[in-house]
């Protein structure tokens, strides 16, 4: 007859960890939403310039039942994850070019220096002038603020790649392609993926101002008009939601595939491992 298996020690010790941190943001979260609501009729000022929760509430039912935020948020994440996608690609591909030639290196580093230091903010109006407002402008803007990240961490892992394993892997008469995917990428991997957390958290950034100023609809566009229609609580429904993606996107997906990456390569070891 079989049994149920019960979950490991550790395992056990971590759900109730993870449990235990669950609870303890709910009880901030609800303590803040407290006191906001309590401070309202304190503070006395309009809906406009202080909405408090209930007003914050009412505007993202409005909303929904509009379907105003369900057709704003799939613009916002259309642009996103394609300018990410694409700004991660640009990244690891020159990334692995530069890293590979010093020669390339050294010629391009003042240029990349130089274009880093231009905040994307500064290049969207410039990019409206070239490609006018719309899908293209914003997404020029998420591959230029995600690019640099990923290039840079991509770089540091091409160049921190163990010199001993690629020497000896051109002395079995390995070519260039294979000491590159044997002992050069896996290297830079862990690289990679931090580059490719840091680059998408810059790209919520870049995505609300590009959104501000070239688009017509998207979260970024809904903060905006809010403040510009005097509905201030939609403005903060909209800052809610980004926040609320953004910590799901981190800790769902990157925060995990960049630990398991670090783990599967060899840098950290397990508890268990250590133990």
């Amino acid at each position: 007859m079989s049994t149920l298996a019960l979950p490991a020690p550790r395992e056990r010790r971590a759900m109730r960890r993870g449990t235990a941190r669950v609870v303890r943001g709910a009880a901030g979260v609800l303590l803040l939403l407290a006191a906001w609501q309590i401070s309202v009729p304190l503070v006395g000022l309009s809906s406009y310039f202080y909405p408090a929760p209930s007003d914050v509430v009412a505007s993202f039912a409005d909303l929904l039942r509009k379907g105003i935020l369900p057709v704003y948020f799939v613009d916002s994440m259309e642009r996103y994850f394609a300018g990410l996608a694409a700004g991660a690609l640009l990244g690891v591909a020159l990334g692995v070019l530069i890293g590979l030639n010093r020669t390339v290196a050294a010629a391009l580093s003042p240029l990349l220096k130089f274009l880093f230091a231009i905040v994307e903010v500064a290049w969207i109006p410039i990019f409206v002038v070239w490609f006018g407002y719309g899908w293209k402008t914003i997404i020029l803007a998420l591959i230029y603020v995600v690019f640099f990240p990923v290039l840079y961490n991509t770089l540091l892992g091409v160049r921190t790649a163990p010199q001993i394993l690629v020497n000896a892997l051109r002395s079995l008469g390995a070519t260039q392609l294979q000491v590159l995917r044997y002992a050069i990428l896996p290297s830079a991997l862990p690289g990679i993926i931090t580059g490719l957390r840091v680059g998408a958290g810059f790209a919520f950034r870049g995505l609300v101002f590009a959104e501000i100023i070239a688009a017509k609809t998207g979260i970024g566009y809904l903060i905006f008009e809010g403040t510009q229609t005097q509905q201030t609580a939609r403005t903060i429904v909209g800052m809610i939601v980004m926040g609320l993606t953004w910590l799901a996107i981190d800790l769902c997906y990157l925060r995990p595939f960049e630990r398991a990456t670090i783990q599967r390569w060899g840098l950290t070891l397990d508890a268990e491992q250590r133990g």
